[in-house]
């Protein structure tokens, strides 16, 4: 479903999040949520980790790879609860946090959503 759902993202977009590694994990890890500040594990559907493109130096060598973390668990809970299409809620997670790896305000988010 990740899949499809990055098919209706704008190419322009994903042509320019290169090497962006892209994660399903049923939940976030308690380090994540702890520093995240979330009450449960249900609270996070996607994350975002790594340096925002843009703030990478020219110099030095990486230590890390960009991630964005698709939590299944979360999304399938939020998908019951809404009744949101659950193709559209996938969507909307990886919109979000790909905006997180550009730097994209909420309105730039909300855009990109618009047009797919």
């Amino acid at each position: 479903m990740a899949l499809s759902a990055m098919k209706t993202i704008p190419r322009a977009l994903l042509e320019q999040v290169g090497a962006v590694q892209f994660v399903v994990a049923d939940f976030p890890d308690r380090e994540i949520l702890d520093d995240m500040g979330a009450k449960s594990e249900f609270d996070i559907l996607g994350l975002y980790s790594g340096i925002p493109f843009g703030e990478a130096g020219i110099v030095g060598v990486r230590q890390d790879v960009d991630r964005i973390f698709l939590y299944r668990r979360p999304i399938l809970d939020y998908w019951c609860e809404t009744g949101d299409d659950l193709s559209h809620v996938v969507r909307h997670v990886l919109v979000h946090e790909i905006g997180h790896h550009f730097g994209l305000s909420d309105d730039d988010m909300e855009r990109i959503e618009a047009a797919g």
